[in-house]
């Protein structure tokens, strides 16, 4: 397979190190289910690659961890097509976008402080809740 992922103008994967399957696809499609494998499968040794920045790999790996199977591959999977060759290129499209998803480190969430104001305001709710929910129980019902 010497077919090229290009992923970016920077990242192109080289289709060798992908290992592509084709199985039969499951749900209704009447007899041509049966007799045709359109289903496409991609195995990527994800920590072989060496087309790929170390720190990419990591997040992908990380990002993505309930794709990697215990050889360390990234497996995916597409069936949504009828045709093989469609089912692939659908492949090939996940791949590119959880890369491109794992392309910039994260942003850091910036802790903030609640204003005093909102902390007054939660509070004197919950008081006049409080003091509506005990008038309520003021009287005597069993007389």
């Amino acid at each position: 397979m010497g077919q090229l992922l290009q992923v970016n103008e920077q990242l192109s994967i080289h289709g060798d190190e992908f290992v592509v399957t084709f199985a039969r696809s499951p749900g209704p499609g009447g007899q041509n289910v049966n007799k045709v494998n359109s289903k496409a499968i991609i195995h990527w040794a994800l920590f072989e690659s060496k087309c790929l920045p170390a720190a990419i790999l990591h997040r992908l790996a990380q990002k993505f961890k309930n794709r990697i199977n215990v050889e360390g591959q990234l497996v995916v999977s597409s069936h949504t097509h009828r045709g093989q060759a469609q089912n692939l290129d659908e492949c090939y499209q996940k791949i590119r976008q959880m890369i491109l998803d794992s392309l910039h480190p994260p942003t850091r969430r910036k802790r903030t402080i609640v204003p005093r104001a909102a902390i007054r305001r939660r509070l004197s709710n919950k008081k006049f809740t409080s003091e509506k929910k005990q008038a309520r129980r003021g009287s005597d019902w069993s007389e």
